[in-house]
């Protein structure tokens, strides 16, 4: 069973960057598209941007699309997510997942990390 671990957030001054990092403990191809999620209290797990570990294609959404970069190292199994230009808004619980396909609905994975606290505020 592959597991993730999350690290790298913290708390930033609006207009900040972050660089969130997953470590996972192995591959399979139904961990083949790792997923950066977040969430906020209340709300449901939003879809952020994800990677093929096999190939390296990228997706991303809307809503962090050219602030956001997603990447990998592939011989430490590590995903990252680089985070810049965050704003209050983007204060949340990020996790990352994995799964066979790259999908922005959080229903389709049952592989997370435990999270990791983005905190943006004056």
């Amino acid at each position: 069973q592959v597991q993730l671990v999350e690290s790298g957030g913290g708390s930033v001054q609006p207009g900040g960057s972050l660089k969130l990092s997953c470590v996972a403990s192995g591959y399979t191809d139904s961990s083949n598209c790792m997923m950066w999620f977040r969430q906020t209290p209340g709300k449901e797990r939003e879809g952020l941007a994800g990677i093929e570990r096999r190939g390296g294609r990228t997706h991303y959404s809307s809503s962090v699309k050219g602030r956001f970069t997603i990447s990998q190292d592939s011989a430490a199994n590590k995903v990252y997510l680089q985070m810049n230009s965050l704003r209050p808004e983007d204060t949340a619980m990020y996790y990352c997942a994995a799964g066979p396909y790259c999908r922005f609905n959080p229903r389709s994975y049952t592989l997370w990390g435990q999270g990791t606290q983005v905190t943006v505020s004056n």
